[in-house]
């Protein structure tokens, strides 16, 4: 068992279940926080990361059980609407649980990294943050918002040995989307657009967290990773 422990939000299903199974069969101790408080590897804790008491409690409790080394910032939705049928509440909501709880989630974990001496923060946002989707107005806002708090955490936090990098996943087929990445139009659509020629999966991204966090490259912060296939930089 590798020392200190790996929180990862969201890790009751999807993405982030992947990722915390991953993280737990390379040793690390993984505390998944969801509103399930239910966990594919590892421990779970239930956390509503759209509510700042609720993090701030969840990494204390975490943090009572020993040294927190990493933080996976993973949990967050998409919900399409047209931009001309989008209210502002449903807008700063979307932002509220894909960038805000990037930010607090990565807040409360400072000081305990920062105890642990250094660690690493990933965060998951997507490659749609660099692309104009329509109907996608306030996931892509958020998910190049995600970009943005990477970068300005990684410039102010590098000194206390703290590196932050942000996993930008393209189409990745999870139980939750299987039946309509799976479809014949769909599939038809992806092997056409993605390079590739498929959507990825979600031990894939998993792989690269993992990675992320077993190789220890210190040199590696700041940085946007897109993990999609090629699709965003397809012409």
């Amino acid at each position: 068992m590798r020392e200190g422990q790996v929180i990862v939000t969201g890790g009751s299903r999807g993405i982030g279940a992947a990722i915390a199974a991953d993280l737990a069969r390379r040793g690390f101790a993984v505390v998944s926080l969801s509103r399930a408080g239910t966990s594919a590897a590892g421990r779970g804790l239930a956390c509503d990361v759209t509510d700042e008491a609720s993090v701030a409690a969840a990494i204390r409790t975490v943090a009572d059980k020993g040294p927190i080394v990493g933080l996976v910032n993973n949990a967050g939705a998409h919900v399409g609407k047209p931009s001309a049928e989008l209210s502002a509440a449903e807008f700063e909501e979307t932002l509220r649980l894909n960038a805000t709880a990037v930010l607090v989630g990565a807040r409360e974990a400072y000081p305990h990294l920062r105890a642990a001496g250094g660690g690493l923060i990933v965060n998951i946002g997507s490659f749609f943050d660099k692309l104009g989707v329509p109907g996608s107005l306030a996931y892509c806002a958020s998910k190049a918002a995600v970009g943005a708090i990477t970068r300005c955490l990684a410039a102010e936090w590098a000194r206390d040995g703290i590196r932050v990098i942000d996993v930008a996943p393209g189409y990745i087929e999870t139980d939750l989307n299987r039946d309509f990445l799976t479809g014949d139009k769909i599939r038809a659509w992806l092997d056409k657009r993605v390079p590739v020629g498929r959507a990825g999966a979600a031990e894939e991204v998993a792989r690269l967290v993992g990675a992320l966090f077993a190789e220890d490259i210190g040199y590696l912060t700041g940085e946007t990773i897109y993990l999609d296939g090629g699709q965003g930089m397809n012409h």
